[in-house]
């Protein structure tokens, strides 16, 4: 009643404060303390860094959320606590004395320059128990789950808006003549969307953009089921999509946001260097999607270590049989051969690769982190192959169309020119641990 209104409304903000300068992926290590005092609240102790927004002038209060260590908790993760800390108390329904916390710094960043992003020391602050003692952790993963969505948003937002503005200056800008002969014989060259290595760059974001946005939008249907739906079976069906694609929304999205927003430079070529054409800010504004929110190699460890081989694939055969079922429909339909093909192939390998990490891994679990980044790009793949083919299905039906001739050619690109990565990847997934863990440390 307190605090829900005003951060709903944007009366308040709020921010999660998690990472100290010692810890940040392996929050076990964190140090900040909380001790409970006769009124029913807690002084809570401690230091964080990379608090996003953690002091401003935007809004009348700033609602913290701080993990803290209770003075009998136990040790590493399972002895973690969550705390409101607000940076004015509420009295009544005003606000009252500043609480003992301030931001000790602000961070000169790469990017992300619209943020102040603050290291917060709490100075025996009052704070409030949210939940239960020690389960603070399960608690916050609530939000952080949703925040990845939401970086996997930023990501392909980025990815949006560089695709927009680089094919906006490869249609203006005017460099040499096609190869194929001049395009545009009434003007001193040809716009560089004639080349061809252009055109990968282009259709490089473009497919990266809509293929992105169709899984985004089933995901977000997905939410909306396991939330709302009246089925029960549907709504456990729902949740375990979400639990599988959350990693994948977050780290694949991203990664292809900043291969991207490069690409965007690129196009752009000096131009893009400089900071008067806004493109160099994707680039910058991209890369830490890569890293906040649980490292994208954090989320392919969660995904081929959690998501997949913690429940024996379940998860991923439940996708696998949406996948199939498309295929068998499909399949028959001599247009749409040359999508179900590559979409049918690179499932058949998905399982065979899952099926040998996971013997792997049994014997030596660096087995799974030497694949994870790798299993992330295949698997990611076989999510984007599964949507641009039923993208394809449906522009097929509107041959005269230009929106749709549009898709179903972007669609063709895909499979021609993107899909065949996965090679690389599932080589170099099989490839296992030992060239990494060979090395002794001091030989690097």
């Amino acid at each position: 009643k307190i605090y829900l209104p005003k951060l709903v409304s944007g009366e308040w903000t709020g921010t999660m404060c998690l990472t100290e300068a010692h810890c940040g992926t392996d929050l076990g290590l964190l140090r900040t303390k909380a001790v409970p005092c006769d009124d029913g609240s807690y002084t809570i102790t401690g230091s964080k860094i990379f608090i996003s927004s953690g002091e401003h002038d935007l809004a009348e209060n700033i609602v913290h959320l701080v993990l803290a260590r209770l003075p009998d908790a136990p040790e590493g993760t399972k002895g973690i606590s969550l705390f409101v800390v607000p940076k004015f108390l509420p009295v009544a329904d005003q606000l009252g004395p500043r609480n003992k916390l301030a931001c000790g710094a602000i961070e000169h960043k790469m990017g992300i320059h619209g943020n102040a992003t603050c290291t917060m020391n709490f100075d025996g602050a009052k704070g409030w128990l949210v939940g239960e003692a020690n389960k603070g952790l399960h608690v916050m993963f609530i939000m952080m789950n949703a925040a990845r969505l939401g970086v996997g948003m930023q990501g392909q937002g980025l990815t949006e808006v560089a695709y927009q503005n680089s094919l906006a200056y490869a249609r203006e800008r005017l460099q040499m003549r096609s190869l194929t002969g001049a395009k545009e014989k009434d003007k001193i060259a040809d716009p560089i969307i004639v080349h061809p290595d252009v055109r990968r760059m282009l259709l490089t974001q473009k497919a990266w953009a809509e293929g992105g946005r169709a899984f985004s939008y089933w995901l977000a249907l997905q939410i909306d089921h396991e939330r709302s739906h009246p089925d029960k079976k549907i709504r456990e069906e729902a949740a375990d999509m979400v639990a599988l694609m959350t990693p994948i929304a977050k780290a694949f999205l991203t990664d292809n946001a900043f291969a991207a927003t490069n690409e965007g430079l690129q196009v752009l070529g000096g131009h893009g260097y400089i900071s008067e054409w806004g493109m160099e800010q994707y680039v910058r504004d991209a890369r830490i999607n890569l890293i906040y929110e649980g490292t994208n190699t954090i989320q392919s460890l969660d995904l081929l270590g959690r998501k997949v081989l913690g429940d024996m694939g379940a998860k991923l055969k439940k996708f696998g049989k949406q996948v199939r079922a498309f295929v068998d429909e499909e399949g028959v339909n001599k247009s749409m051969q040359e999508f179900i093909d590559p979409l049918a192939d690179i499932g058949e390998k998905i399982q065979k690769l899952t099926t040998e990490i996971g013997m792997k891994a049994m014997m030596n679990r660096d087995e799974v982190g030497a694949a994870a980044t790798h299993y992330m790009r295949v698997l990611g793949h076989l999510v984007f192959a599964y949507f641009w083919a039923r993208m394809a299905c449906i522009a097929l039906k509107f041959p005269k169309d230009p929106f749709y001739q549009a898709k179903l050619a972007t669609a063709r690109f895909y499979f021609a020119k993107l899909l065949p990565e996965t090679a690389y990847h599932i080589r170099a997934a099989r490839a296992g641990s030992a060239s990494l863990m060979a090395l002794d440390s001091a030989l690097f």
